[in-house]
């Protein structure tokens, strides 16, 4: 009688522990806002306003991205070194021009999206069809 219960307690205690030792997997999201390809505006730089066109994946769960000025004279791709995600914004690390900035953007609603660059700036994002 004493080996049943045994057996009995310690099939309990396997069971529960493969229960509780399951981790659960994260759900894919539904739809991300914040990848795709984004018209971005810099407003009141010492240069005047800057456009640029901002490209956003997510790769491996990660956000990544590039950059392309439009109105400087560099043309070519900037690589995006970091971005930070929160709840409901983002923050872009990257170099342009030989200074490293940062724009933190807020979402307004899935196709807008409002910050500022370095707190000095403000910053306005629209999503490009």
């Amino acid at each position: 009688m004493k080996k049943a219960s045994l057996l009995l307690i310690l099939a309990f205690f396997g069971i529960a522990l493969q229960g509780f030792s399951q981790a659960a997997t994260p759900a894919a999201p539904t739809s991300d806002v914040y990848t795709g390809k984004w018209e971005m505006l810099i407003i009141g730089t010492p240069n005047g306003d800057a456009a640029l066109t901002t490209v956003l994946v997510r790769k491996e769960g990660k956000l990544t991205g590039t950059i392309i000025p439009k109105t400087s004279d560099q043309k070519e791709e900037i690589k995006i070194s970091n971005i930070e995600e929160a709840e409901g914004k983002i923050t872009l690390y990257f170099t342009i021009q030989d200074y490293d900035v940062n724009v933190l953007l807020e979402k307004v609603d899935d196709e807008n999206l409002k910050g500022s660059m370095m707190n000095m700036f403000d910053v306005k994002a629209k999503r490009m069809k």
